[in-house]
């Protein structure tokens, strides 16, 4: 069986890399001649953990590799190379809307399905509206010259940014829509070795698996804004969220994971997503079974807001950011991503720069996307570099680096040892010790 992946982003160059490694000859198509040029030479546009050694291992032409993944622009050659076609292209938020953007999605299908002239199946794993499946498949037979024997299953991914190797080669479950039992036998074959190692597989029908990745990225969401809602009760009653959280999280029935109250969720995922499943509940008249999901939403966009009086606040009585230096330790949505797509920290530095403030950002892996995306805000080449005179420091991504920072070398350059946690992942105690005034959200003043 040979595999082709359509679409060499995020999401694409992850699942080409991953089927090479598990034997398979991997053919990757994408519309961006210069993305191709370099994922040919082994390279990737993107960082994520372990990825680069992945591609590397297995890119046709690269020294020592096993030669069984390459790229092309060509869809006559993708269609002739693979049994299964994954469609692995972007669904972001439609512009002044909340719902999703298919363009992509049915753009691939449209330029793939004219050169189908044999059985085979088209596999959907990007994020989709539930009923999609349903209305590609009956394109897809329209336009094939197979006919219905080009068949579509859809096969919802599951990553996480920083995991992604991980959690394709070894996933928590593998979600199967199909309509036959051949595309079942197909997809069972293409994923044998996770599913021989104990992976569940999960058969449903097209709208299901759509609807599982909707409703676990709604979960998630939810999670994280119900401690974060914890957070502001806190801060009104004078109790400490962190404590709060480890406590309820004992309970088997809740859990520790994503119960750490900071400046929210952003990134390419979750909020694009939440918006268009609450947008396709409304189409499908069920909207009023996700309003929570627009408190959800509001209480997420929140906390970039309040992070901001925080920093406003501590730059003193005045209650001005004007003339004040304001350090941003951290600038993509999560650590060990150099994503910088609806980013709370990049926002929340924007908005503070917008008021005036002089704001200096340094990050790991996210300098070079965040400079394009804000152009107009100072990058320095290291926290030390960005800590450098600052009346204020705000910790905002939650990168290792950033938690074994020397807390006494930053405040030797610091103009004032001020810094507010943003994600409650330093250790309050160290930093006041250093002669910091720090403070955390939802945690009691000191």
């Amino acid at each position: 069986m040979k595999l082709t992946v359509i679409g060499t982003g995020y999401l694409g160059a992850t699942h080409a890399a991953a089927m090479a490694e598990l034997g398979f000859e991997v053919l990757g198509l994408d519309i961006d001649p210069d993305k191709i040029a370099m994922l040919s030479r082994g390279h990737l546009p993107i960082y994520e953990p372990g990825l680069d050694e992945l591609l590397q291992r297995h890119v046709d032409g690269v020294a020592g590799s096993t030669g069984r993944l390459r790229f092309t622009t060509d869809w006559q050659e993708a269609a002739d190379f693979g049994d299964v076609h994954f469609v692995c292209v972007n669904t972001p938020q439609k512009r002044g809307e909340y719902a999703c953007d298919m363009s992509y999605v049915e753009s691939a299908v449209e330029s793939l399905a004219p050169h189908l002239t044999r059985p085979t199946l088209v596999v959907g794993k990007s994020t989709v509206p539930v009923g999609s499946a349903e209305r590609l498949a009956e394109r897809l037979a329209a336009l094939a010259p197979a006919g219905a024997a080009a068949e579509l299953a859809w096969n919802p991914e599951f990553l996480r940014e920083g995991f992604a190797v991980e959690d394709t080669l070894h996933p928590d479950r593998i979600v199967i829509g199909v309509r036959s039992e051949e595309a079942e036998k197909a997809l069972r074959e293409v994923y044998a070795t996770p599913i021989g190692a104990g992976t569940p597989l999960v058969v449903t029908d097209y709208a299901t698996a759509e609807l599982v990745k909707n409703a676990a990225n709604s979960f998630l969401s939810t999670k994280i804004s119900f401690i974060n809602a914890m957070a502001e009760v806190c801060e009104a009653a004078g109790g400490d969220v962190v404590k709060l959280a480890e406590a309820i999280g004992y309970d088997d029935r809740i859990g520790h994971k994503f119960l750490r109250a900071g400046i929210g969720f952003g990134g390419g995922c979750l909020p694009k997503d939440i918006r268009a499943f609450m947008a396709r509940a409304g189409e499908l008249g069920a909207d009023q079974a996700l309003t929570f999901l627009r408190e959800v939403d509001s209480i997420n966009m929140r906390r970039r807001g309040h992070m901001v009086e925080m920093a406003r606040e501590a730059c003193g009585a005045d209650g001005s950011f004007l003339g004040k230096r304001i350090a941003v330790l951290g600038a993509t949505f999560k650590p060990d991503s150099d994503d910088v797509r609806d980013s709370p920290a990049l926002n929340v530095a924007g908005q503070i720069q917008l008021q005036g403030g002089q704001v200096t950002v340094y990050d790991p892996k996210g300098m070079e996307n965040a400079a394009r995306l804000f152009p107009t805000l100072t990058y320095a080449a290291s926290a030390l570099e960005a800590v450098r005179g600052a009346d204020v420091v705000l910790h905002l991504t939650e990168w290792r680096e950033f938690r074994e920072l020397d807390p006494v070398a930053l405040g030797s350059v610091a103009a004032v040892r001020r810094i507010l946690d943003g994600r409650n992942t330093l250790d309050p105690q160290t930093w006041r010790s250093a002669g910091w005034t720090f403070r955390a959200m939802g945690r009691p003043r000191v």
